[in-house]
């Protein structure tokens, strides 16, 4: 088994990035980035992004960050 490393992400480049979750539920494996949430004032960083289930079109927000768990979220589909 290979060993994860840490990703390095760009919040300005997530949006419409592809993920999986590590440990499904109710049918839920893929998932796109959809909405990457503008800070108010514009100065500050991003913090929050939209992910959308691409079987069951629920969303949610998260942390931008919790997709760097890799026990969590895979980058892409697999």
């Amino acid at each position: 088994m290979r060993l994860q490393t840490p990703h390095r992400l760009n919040p300005k480049k997530l949006l419409l990035s592809k993920w999986t979750a590590a440990t499904p539920q109710q049918k839920e494996k893929h998932f796109i980035v959809t909405k990457v949430v503008e800070p108010e004032p514009p100065a500050l960083q991003i913090e929050i992004v939209e992910l959308e289930a691409v079987y069951t079109l629920r969303s949610f927000t998260l942390h931008w960050r919790e997709l760097t768990d890799a026990s969590r979220w895979l980058q892409g589909w697999r």
